[in-house]
């Protein structure tokens, strides 16, 4: 029975995971928010997970680090330079990295990295994502994911092809790059599209969120699966065994 403990307590995803840990099967270790000991609960806890905001993973990366405690980051909005830290602990410690912890999304982004290998660069790639008023982010860590497997699927770096939000006089379409558009308001917990627009034809591939439970669930069974694993980065197609 792993024990868990929650970067980002008191926040929406922290309070979710925390109401779903004990129909899971796990134990909650305690939390820390901001300005709080992240050492002292990474001590406590079999396994981390953090929903926090970007400004703090540093510290949670070190504590998990310092106390070889398993690591998961569904934080968004990260950095390059937080991206190479987290490479960099993931040869210490388990360390699982996302902007998703739904298991539907994380099947979502096979499906589209592996269109996006079939169908070649004949095909327009756009990423569509709307959520709730309050999201401080875009896009969002899951459109960014979403982006990345297609980028994989055509060989290329995200960096290189991305086309953030468009504004007057752009131009045609530049062939090969994926376009990216973020909607905000209301509650909506989360929508994603990705479309692929062929020649008189288009593939529609989505996810829709309804509640905010299933990624908390998703968080605690990748969480569980975390614990078991060797140093290393991973993602959440390897929770499912993509």
């Amino acid at each position: 029975m792993a024990s868990i403990g929650i970067y980002g307590r008191l926040g929406r995803m922290g309070q979710a995971i925390a109401a779903v840990i004990p129909e899971l099967g796990a134990t909650l270790a305690g939390g820390a928010d901001a300005g709080e000991n992240s050492e002292g609960i990474a001590r406590r806890a079999d396994v981390l997970v953090d929903f926090s905001a970007a400004v703090a993973v540093d510290a949670h990366i070190a504590a998990a680090r310092a106390t070889a405690t398993p690591i998961l980051i569904g934080t968004t909005g990260l950095s390059r330079a937080q991206h190479a830290l987290i490479d960099q602990a993931a040869e210490e410690i388990p360390i699982l990295q996302t902007g998703n912890t739904s298991l539907g999304v994380a099947l979502l982004s096979r499906l589209v990295r592996e269109a996006a290998e079939r169908l070649g660069s004949d095909w327009d790639i756009e990423i569509v994502e709307m959520h709730h008023r309050m999201k401080v982010d875009a896009p969002s860590g899951t459109a960014l994911m979403l982006g990345e497997a297609a980028a994989e699927g055509m060989g290329v770096e995200l960096s290189d092809v991305a086309v953030v939000g468009r504004a007057g006089l752009v131009g045609a379409r530049a062939q090969g790059t994926i376009g990216f558009a973020a909607l905000r308001g209301g509650r909506v917990v989360g929508d994603h599209q990705v479309i692929f627009a062929g020649e008189g034809e288009r593939i529609e591939l989505g996810h829709r969120a309804d509640d905010r439970a299933i990624f908390a669930r998703g968080a605690v069974k990748a969480a569980q699966w975390l614990v078991q694993q060797a140093p290393g980065r991973y993602s959440m197609d390897a929770v499912l065994g993509l």
